[in-house]
C-alpha cells in the first residue's frame, strides 16, 4: 500500500481514496468504469496529482447535490489553471483552495448557504494544520475559500482567490451552467418556467419558482464580476453560449 506525503508525514494511502471515488458512484463498479486505475483518478489535478492525493479525502463530502460533486471539482480545477497558466499565483496555495472551496455542504435551500464558504474554510484550515501546511499558506487558502462563494459577498484579495472565484463562477455559466441551473431547480421542486410569462416581460423574477428566471436574475449577470483578464475572455464566451440557449428555448415554448 503506497503512502501519500506532505510535510513528511504520511497522510493517507491510494486504497483509501480508491474506496473514496468508489464512494461517490455508489458502487465499486460504477467508479472502476469511470477511472480505470489510480493514475486515471489523479489525472484531471495535474500538474498538483500529489496535493490531490492528500486532500482528495476530505474534497467532496457526502451529498446528493450532483451540481457539486467530483465533476465539478474537476472543472472548477480545469479552469483554474487555464487562467494560472496566464495570470500567475502560487500553483499550492491554489490547488488546495479549488480542492477544498466546497468541503463542506449546504444545500441552496438551506438558511446557512451563505454561511457555507466559511465552514469550508474552516474546515480546510483543520485538514490543513493536520498535513503540517505553514499558517500563512493556510491563511493565504481560506481566505481564497471564504471569497469564491456568491452568496458571501466577500471581495479577493490574492491573485489565488481571484482565479478561484473565477474558475468557480464559469461553472455557472455557458452550456455546463444551463445544465446545472435545471438540475438544482429539479432538486428544488420548482417549474421550468411560468407558462403564462416566460420571459418575465410583465411579473417580477422569481428564481424559485422557475428555473428560467435565475438565467436573468443570477446567471447572466455573473461575466460581468470576473477577477482576472483571461477568466473575464473566458466568461464572455460562456455569456454568449448561455444567452443562446436561452434566446433558442424561448424560441420553442
Amino acid at each position: 500500500m503506497t503512502g501519500i506525503r506532505h510535510a513528511g508525514k504520511a497522510v493517507c494511502d491510494r486504497d483509501v481514496v480508491n474506496r473514496l471515488v468508489a464512494s461517490w458512484f455508489g458502487r465499486k463498479d460504477s467508479a472502476d468504469n469511470c477511472f480505470k486505475d489510480w493514475t486515471d483518478v489523479t489525472h484531471p489535478f495535474a500538474p498538483s496529482s500529489e496535493l490531490a492525493d492528500s486532500l482528495l479525502p476530505f474534497s467532496v463530502p457526502p451529498t446528493s447535490d450532483g451540481s457539486h460533486d467530483l465533476s465539478h471539482l474537476m472543472r472548477v480545477w480545469k479552469a483554474a489553471f487555464q487562467i494560472q497558466a496566464t495570470e500567475g499565483g502560487n500553483v499550492e496555495i491554489l490547488g488546495a483552495a479549488v480542492l477544498l472551496h466546497d468541503c463542506v455542504a449546504i444545500e441552496k435551500s438551506d438558511p446557512r448557504r451563505a454561511e457555507a464558504s466559511a465552514l469550508a474554510a474552516d474546515r480546510a484550515a483543520g485538514v490543513l494544520r493536520d498535513l503540517n501546511w505553514p499558517a500563512g499558506d493556510i491563511a493565504a487558502v481560506c481566505h481564497a475559500i471564504i471569497c469564491h462563494s456568491f452568496s458571501a459577498g466577500q471581495a479577493p484579495q490574492t491573485i489565488e482567490a481571484k482565479i478561484l472565484q473565477d474558475a468557480d463562477r464559469l461553472d455557472a455559466i455557458g452550456a455546463i451552467g444551463a445544465a446545472r441551473c435545471f438540475y438544482t431547480a429539479g432538486r428544488m421542486g420548482s417549474g421550468l418556467y411560468d407558462p403564462n410569462d416566460p420571459g418575465a416581460a410583465q411579473r417580477p423574477l422569481d428564481d424559485r419558482a422557475f428555473a428560467l428566471d435565475h438565467f436573468k436574475a443570477k446567471l447572466l449577470t455573473l461575466s460581468q464580476g470576473f477577477q482576472t483578464a483571461t477568466g473575464a475572455d473566458l466568461a464572455q464566451q460562456r455569456h454568449d453560449r448561455l444567452q443562446r440557449f436561452l434566446d433558442d428555448f424561448l424560441s420553442e415554448i
